[in-house]
This record gives structure tokens, sequence and C-alpha cells, in this order.
């Protein structure tokens, strides 16, 4: 059934198609940034800050319309899928070359799969390929191959998948499918994540560590109409309230991390100003995580306090109403949300009681970490006003947001992460996003992005059972079966959920394009390949 899956990218209208407009060919644009980018290995990266650039410099076999969440093949040419939803084969396009002009062949996907999926990748992402036919022997140290991976011819690869998985396709469009030369990487070893070789639309140029990064066209990319720039300039170190007057006096053309909440009302009381706006929806959840493998988090009812001690309403507030009260996991646009829930209620005082019978009426101490781009120090001064209310004291450490991923990621991982500025937007627009890489076991590994180290077997076969629902037909019955397993994560509360925030971003006169490629959900904080100059 060829092409029958593309579907399953689901067929939730976010944006509309971006409309066709004349290019501007060429140009250069300046994109500020305040912290570093930690690297840019598409086996490795894996916050929104990088997302964009990475996608920039390498694809995948699957890949978006601009602006939008349509799939559609990206180095794959075409692919077919077997009756029983598990076996993909990929036709690669012909003459698609590395930025070292090396041709790519199947080989080279092979070996990118097998490379993310080997532990000592420390990938993750890992575990989006855990569908492919020899997953287990890989994380297990049985096996350097993917044995679902078969190398049919130079330009074809056939994957076999060891369960059927609704979101396979979706999963080649993400920086860990992504496909990198086997050459580059060994040549450059751990440094691959600082000189990046791939098959997209730019390649670095340059990279001076705290100070700025370039990335320039590449002239030999297979799609016809992209890149539209010729290079973008990204400036490191900005604190963003200067980003923002650098935008205004026309010296900067995106603030990478946005518009200073503080200086919000002013821009958008600015008609000049607010129509330099771009503002949209985007699948996106803050919250707040506790360390479940460690006291006194590894108690639920002192979980449960936490999430009836934190008021919401107010947190909202303190970004100027920008984002809506969370109480699951999925934001409301997202299939498999569930209608009428209602969560933990606010209520101080049910969480003193619930600590007291958890044995800490006395309240305790812990940490809360934080990235240190405002307003986030703000919302965790809050949160810890919050837990104050209810005997919890929270001293807070505010980090560079690299600083704070490594802390959850790490073995032993943070006692509490407020996750703003890296809170999960989706990877692609599908429920099982929000539970695997956050939620589920396996991103509990060291490395992984579930900062909770949360690991409930039950509610991960469920998942598993959700994700098999391959047939286009029972996408409903696949949304009601995901929302029972969000209940479930509810009812043993790694986490709060505090708000769905909206999008905005601000873009300079000269920049051109549909306003959608501002506001791209698989793109943030733009899509690179296509926005242009006036």
């Amino acid at each position: 059934m060829k092409h029958s899956l593309a579907a399953l990218a689901l067929s939730v209208s976010l944006l509309a198609l971006p409309s066709v407009a004349p290019a501007a060919e060429g140009g250069s644009i300046t994109v500020t940034y305040k912290d570093d980018i930690a690297t840019l290995d598409p086996a490795i990266g894996y916050d929104w800050q990088n997302f964009s650039m990475i996608k920039a410099i390498f694809d995948g076999l699957m890949d978006y319309e601009p602006g939008t969440a349509t799939l559609r093949p990206g180095l794959a040419e075409s692919y077919e899928i077997s009756a029983d939803g598990t076996v993909f084969t990929f036709k690669l396009r012909d003459g698609v070359k590395f930025h070292n002009g090396r041709t790519m062949t199947a080989e080279d996907v092979k070996y990118s799969f097998e490379r993310t999926t080997n532990p000592k990748t420390q990938s993750p992402g890992a575990g989006f390929l855990g569908s492919i036919a020899g997953f287990d022997k890989m994380q297990s140290g049985e096996s350097t191959e993917l044995s679902g991976v078969k190398i049919v011819d130079p330009k074809t690869v056939e994957v076999t998948l060891s369960r059927p998985d609704a979101t396979f396709l979706s999963v080649m469009a993400l920086n860990f499918a992504f496909i990198v030369p086997k050459e580059e990487v060994e040549a450059s070893g751990a440094d691959f994540g600082r000189k990046p070789v791939g098959t997209g639309a730019f390649k670095l140029a340059e990279w001076t560590l705290g100070q700025k990064l370039q990335l320039v066209k590449n002239p030999d990319y297979y799609r016809e109409g992209a890149p539209k720039l010729d290079e973008i300039n990204f400036e490191i170190g900005q604190e963003p309230v200067v980003s923002l007057l650098r935008v205004q006096n026309g010296e900067v053309d995106v603030p990478g991390d946005g518009i200073p909440p503080a200086k919000f009302r002013e821009v958008m009381g600015n008609p000049t100003e607010a129509g330099r706006v771009v503002e949209g929806v985007q699948l996106h959840t803050g919250y707040i995580t506790m360390n479940t493998k460690a006291a006194p988090f590894d108690d639920l009812k002192v979980r449960q306090a936490v999430n009836m001690a934190i008021n919401k309403d107010r947190i909202v507030q303190i970004i100027n109403g920008r984002a809506t009260p969370a109480n699951q996991p999925l934001p409301p646009t997202m299939p498999g949300y569930v209608e009428g829930f209602e969560g933990y209620k606010y209520d101080v005082e049910a969480a003193k009681k619930l600590l007291a019978e958890a044995g800490h009426e006395g309240g305790f101490e812990t940490e809360l970490f934080v990235a240190n781009v405002d307003p986030q120090p703000r919302i965790a001064q809050a949160i810890q006003q919050d837990l104050a209310a209810v005997g919890i004291k929270a001293s807070i450490q505010s980090l560079a947001q690299a600083n704070v991923i490594a802390a959850g990621g790490s073995a032993e991982g943070a006692p509490m992460i407020w996750s703003g500025g890296m809170a999960w937007i989706a990877d692609f627009p599908d429920p099982s996003n929000f539970y695997g890489p956050i939620l589920g076991c396996s991103g509990a590994a060291e490395g992984g992005w579930n900062w909770a180290k949360y690991c409930n077997a039950d509610l991960d076969a469920k998942a598993a059972e959700a994700d098999a629902m391959v047939d286009p037909a029972k996408a409903a019955d696949r949304a009601k079966a995901w929302g029972e397993v969000y209940k479930g994560v509810m009812a043993d509360a790694p986490w709060v959920p505090v708000f769905n925030e909206k999008r905005y971003t601000m873009r300079s006169d000269k920049m051109g394009g549909d306003d959608a490629l501002y506001i791209d959900p698989v793109n943030t904080p733009m899509n690179y390949k296509y926005v242009e100059t006036k």
C-alpha cells in the first residue's frame, strides 16, 4: 500500500499551507541567542535552540511541507509499506551529495540508524527507532547491527519493524534518523557535533564558541528552490532585551529567544512593532518534573501535593497571558487530549494534608533547576513561592539551558526542573511524541529527556498497543487509547503540567516568506530553508 500511511502525520491542520510568493533569492540574515549551541550532531541534539539548525544542515528520509505538519518524502524519493505495516522500503533520490562531495547511498542510511541506536552514542532519541527489528539487541550490546535494516541495493533500503508503528514515517523526519557520512563521523569523533557534515540546505562555515556561528548555502542541495538565503549568521551571548532593540534598529533579523515577556506589552502596543510579530498555535506543554527515583519525590503523595500547590493561573499572568493553564501532558489541539479532564486543582490546604500524610508535615528542602533566560527565572520564583506556602523550601539553580538539560539527563537526575525554555514542543504532531521521550521508560535512561526518571511498564505496554493501530480508519480509537495512557500518567503524577504556551516570534522588515514559516510546527524558531529576504 504505497504511501497509504502518509495520513498518519495526522490530519490535524495546524497551519494553512504557505501561499506561493515570488522568491527573493540570496541575502544573509542575523539571528541572536543568549546561550551557546550545545551540539549540531543530529544523533545528540535535542533542544529547541539547535533543532532547526540541525534540520538546516542534515536531512532524513522523510520531510515536511514547509510551514505545515504534512509529511512528504525527503532523501527518499518514494516509499512502499507492506500490508501489515511492518516493512518499509525506501527508494533513495539520485545524486544526493554530502557537504564533502560524496554521494549518499543506502550504506549511509544503515550506518546512521545504527549509530543512533548504539548505546555508545548515548543518543537521547534512540528510543524513537525502538520499533526497528534488532533494536533491543543493539541496546543490550548483543549486536552492533540492526537486523531490521537491509540494504537491497545502493539506492534501496528495506526497514523491518518488530511491531506495527503508526509513527514510523514521522520518526524518519526526526533529526535522530538524519543521515550522516561514516567517514566524517569517524574522522571527527566526539567533535562531530562541532564539525557537522550532512546533505542539508546549509553547511557550517564558521563556529566560534560563545560568539558566533555561520551557515552558508549548499549549492548542491537536492531540492529545487531551497535554500532561499545565502547565509545565516547566529550571534551568541545576546541578552533577549538587547536583541529586541537590535531588531527594532534593523541590526538583527530574528531574536532567537523570542520577545522578552517584560517587553511584550510594549511591543504589541506599538502598531509598527506589532506588525513585525507573527502569532500561532504550537503543540507545547510547560511542566515541572519531579525525580520519581529519589526521595522525597519517590512518594506519590508528595508528587500529588506538589501538583496541588502550584498556582498555574498566576504563572500564566507572568508571561502576559500568552498561554493557557494545563491539566494534562498533551496540549488541547493534540489528538488524545482528554476533554473534561480536571487534573489536580490548586488547593494549598489539600497539598499540606498530603505532605503530612507522607511524613513531611514540616515540609522539606529541595532544588529547582531552571534555564537562566527570562522569563524562566521569574516563573521559577513563582513556583518557589507556591512550594513555600505548603512548607517546601526549594532553592533555585538558574543555569544555562545546556547545563539544565545535562542535569536532567544525568544518571542521578535533578530533584525538580522547570522545563520552560526547554519545554516540550512536539517533534511531530502525534500523541506518542509526548510520551516516549519524556515519560516513557526508554527516555529515563542516562542522557534521556525523561527528567522525572519515570517508568511505568504497564503504561509503556498500553502506549505500544496504541502505536500498533496503524490503520488510519482507527485514528479515533488510537487517540482514545492515548488519552487513557495520559490519564494513567496523571494518576502517577511525575509532572506538574503548568501551561500550554502560544507562539510569538518577531522578524525584521527585510525578512520575507509566508508567516507560516516563522511559526512552523516542526521548526523552531523558524524554517531556515525557506525564509527569505525581500
